[in-house]
């Protein structure tokens, strides 16, 4: 328990930060396996999947080097499926 009412604010905020990334997360999650389950990849929804990546790094919920990872991952599927 904290014993500052500055410390029980910074609790909330982490708090509620922690549930916000943890959605985003989860909807790059989404968007990748619907990406990979697909047999043939719309170029379009890829292009989508790197700029929701983009976005998450930009704003500090995955590390850029996991960001730029998944992109070339996607940017292969992208390769492969032209």
């Amino acid at each position: 328990m904290a014993k500052t009412r500055s410390a029980a604010k910074r609790a909330r905020q982490t708090m509620s930060r922690a549930l916000r990334n943890q959605s985003v997360k989860t909807h790059l999650r989404r968007l990748q396996k619907r990406i990979r389950l697909v047999s043939a990849p719309n170029s379009d929804r890829i292009r989508a999947v790197i700029s929701a990546i983009d976005k998450a790094a930009k704003r500090g919920i995955i590390h850029s080097n996991a960001a730029n990872r998944r992109k070339a991952r996607l940017n292969k599927a992208l390769a492969t499926a032209k």
